[in-house]
């Protein structure tokens, strides 16, 4: 360490101040994404009014499911992924801090204490002077401080990235309770779909056994023969097969649920039920909303700031760093005069670093830092298409939907004409029992498909809410989640037992 007088470290310390308003690196700037002036809808879309409205945090309500929303805000608070998620975002937050604070002088306190004793024989300076040998102490208290006068903005660069990877970090925990949530109301809605095909396949069965029971008394009093009655009991069969089969999908989705709301799966259960659920409508507002809306969006923005950060850092390490290192003390032989006037020590210094040669190290780091950088702002650029693509599949499926299911409406009408015609043209003799057969397969079929159409509509509009963000506004979702998280209310809210 280089010892300077007052006057100089002064100076010294002015030219640092002047010199830290210089930041090395590129500053950055948002890339402009492309962005279609609408989307394409057709006369079966319902927009909702108005169109530019936001969408709540908590979207499912819309749904008016009272189930769903316990469900939900159980998952909010006992998930362990979304656990996870908030505590990476602690970290970044507790990182951002731990960078802030390289921007100012550490202070150091520091003690010594030793006893020793000088040798008579050892070497001399001064042949006038004779040696002898000494037995003393030697104490020493006071603040060391370290202060990197971050000229070139290295240190600012640190912080500049450390801020966007920590809102890189909020953005990242809003889009886990946006995908939870979309998850479970997926699995929830897939689950009630299949508990209204399970009451189509049982309403089949009793229907069946009905005719069942017509074709045997009337097989029994002679008037049809042994054929009738086996393939009426085969189509009885089937479908108690097919029903069955369904009880272990929904058990699948069951206990997806389950593990989504933190509960072990053998503890967990829903009742069985048929909701009369219709779609809400969604506000979708034009696609430049969704560059607002969405979490993953501005997680792959704030990626992008922090890479650009990182160039900066690295451009920083070309120039000299400049560290003071002032310093106060005392020093005495006995305790009793340690903090006295006397005793006291001070200095004033400085250490200037400049790399001479690193061998391309320096410069490997930059090439490193900028294609980060390309690479991020790509992954940016295709999270944005791949958004514009998810909105689109979801405006397109649930016209396409609603088309189908007024269709699908209308057939199931048909098969109930059919099937009531076929039964009286059998009684009058006029046609064989299996155009009976026939039309019960018929009605079946469009029955199941009604509903499936129906769960279809529920779980694509889940879907579209996702793609639409959910609700999510920049700034807020952390908070939301975390008093989600703290909800009482939640942790009572528990599936009903089997």
């Amino acid at each position: 360490m280089k010892l300077v007088g007052p006057g100089r470290a002064i100076t010294t310390l002015a030219g640092a101040a002047l010199l830290a308003a210089c930041t090395v690196g590129p500053d950055y700037q948002r890339p402009q994404a492309e962005v279609p002036p609408t989307w394409q809808t057709d006369s079966y879309w319902r927009v909702a009014e108005p169109s530019h409205a936001p969408i709540a945090l908590d979207w499912w309500s819309g749904f008016g499911d009272p189930a769903l929303a316990a469900l939900e805000t159980q998952a909010l608070a006992q998930n362990q992924t979304l656990a996870a998620a908030s505590a990476h975002y602690a970290q970044a937050t507790a990182t951002l801090a731990n960078t802030r604070a390289q921007q100012i002088p550490e202070v150091d306190l520091g003690a010594s204490g030793s006893r020793f004793r000088i040798s008579k024989d050892r070497p001399v300076t001064n042949y006038a002077t004779p040696t002898t040998s000494t037995v003393q102490n030697n104490l020493q208290l006071g603040p060391t401080i370290n202060y990197d006068t971050d000229l070139f903005g290295r240190i600012r660069r640190q912080v500049e990235g450390a801020r966007a990877s920590a809102e890189q970090s909020a953005d990242d925990l809003a889009n886990a309770r946006l995908v939870l949530t979309t998850d479970l109301a997926t699995d929830y809605f897939s689950l009630r779909e299949l508990d209204a095909e399970i009451d189509v396949l049982n309403q089949s069965v009793k229907l069946q056994q009905k005719a069942l029971d017509y074709v045997t008394s009337e097989h029994d009093l002679g008037s049809v023969s042994g054929l009738d009655v086996l393939q009426q009991k085969s189509l009885l069969d089937s479908t108690k097969v097919q029903a069955q089969l369904l009880l272990n999908q929904r058990a699948q989705f069951e206990h997806a649920i389950a593990a989504l709301v933190g509960v072990p799966a053998p503890q967990f259960a829903i009742a069985p039920k048929v909701l009369d659920t219709q779609v809400p409508a969604i506000p979708l507002g034009v696609p430049s909303d969704v560059l607002q809306r969405r979490p993953d969006i501005a997680s792959a923005e704030r990626a992008m700031a922090a890479a650009n950060a990182q160039i900066g850092v690295a451009k920083a390490a070309f120039f000299p760093s400049l560290t003071l290192t002032p310093g106060i003390g005392w020093e005495a032989t006995q305790f009793a005069s340690l903090l006295s006037a006397p005793t006291l020590m001070w200095t004033l210094g400085a250490t200037v670093g400049q790399v001479l040669f690193d061998g391309g190290r320096r410069a490997a780091n930059v090439k490193f830092a900028s294609e980060g950088y390309k690479a991020d702002e790509a992954n940016y650029r295709q999270t944005v298409l791949t958004a514009f693509q998810q909105v689109q599949d979801g405006i397109t499926g649930l016209s396409v939907l609603d088309g189908a299911a007024k269709q699908s409406h209308e057939a199931v009408t048909d098969a109930q004409h059919l099937l009531s015609l076929a039964n009286d043209r059998y009684s009058g003799g006029l046609v064989a029992y299996l155009d009976v057969i026939t039309a019960q397969q018929s009605l079946l079929t469009s029955e199941r498909q009604d509903v499936q159409i129906h769960g279809q509509q529920m779980t694509l509009s889940v879907a579209l809410v996702k793609a639409l963000g959910g609700g999510w506004e920049a700034g807020t979702a952390v908070a939301a989640t975390s008093q989600d998280a703290q909800s009482n209310d939640a942790k009572e809210a528990m599936a009903p037992a089997r």
